[in-house]
């Protein structure tokens, strides 16, 4: 376990070192020296650089199952969904698209090993932990957007009221339903398309018996 946990860790620190680069990049060469708060990174394809960096440290077998389960649920879901729409990962400074492209892809990646890593077999429970993760993410990211809303442009996890949801087919549904209805449901969306990716994780494990522990 420590193996991978390593592994991990310095996936953690690759995404680190290039955020930070990221974030200098986006002050000192776009934006004049003047922080946009916008590209703070606090999104659900941030999350995985914290749990990775962290997962060291974790010694709850519980825990541990519950963080690599957001990796391979929520985290392939963020990675594979942002290739639906590419507008946003499109800079005026290309190593920084080049950089949003492989950063997406490497959360498949640590998708799929997470999964094929994990020690036990895959539950409902680990979905719901996990799913208990992005929730509380959501709550921080929602006190995030309102505390700061006056300060700058900051809408985290793309859920701030203040801001028309603009993920394709939701912001559509917003326009009907309203905002508010439409984060509802976007949120609730993600929890599904997770569980969905749970569902498949299930049958690989059980049914077709694969795991990659045998390899390392």
């Amino acid at each position: 376990m420590q193996k991978h946990k390593n592994i991990f860790f310095y996936c953690g620190l690759l995404m680190l070192f290039s955020e930070v680069w990221k974030q200098w990049c986006l002050t000192y060469i776009l934006n004049n020296g003047h922080y946009n708060w916008w590209y703070f990174p606090f999104q659900l394809c941030s999350i995985p650089m914290y749990i990775c960096l962290i997962l060291p440290w974790i010694r709850s077998p519980q825990i541990y199952d519950a963080f690599l389960t957001f990796l391979m649920d929520f985290g392939m879901l963020g990675g594979i969904f942002a290739f639906c729409d590419t507008s946003g990962m499109y800079y005026h400074y290309p190593p920084l698209t080049i950089h949003s492209f492989a950063w997406h892809v490497l959360l498949i990646i640590l998708g799929l090993y997470a999964g094929f890593t994990i020690s036990k077999s895959i539950s409902i429970q680990n979905y719901l932990k996990s799913a208990g993760i992005y929730l509380i993410c959501c709550v921080i990211a929602t006190i995030w957007n309102l505390l700061f809303h006056p300060y700058g442009n900051i809408n985290m996890f793309y859920i701030s009221p203040y801001y028309v949801m603009a993920q394709k087919v939701f912001c559509k549904l917003a326009l009907i339903l309203g905002n508010n209805a439409g984060i509802a449901i976007y949120i609730a969306s993600t929890l599904f398309g997770a569980w969905i990716f749970h569902c498949i994780w299930i049958f690989l494990k059980r049914g077709l018996k694969i795991s990659v522990n045998s390899l390392f």
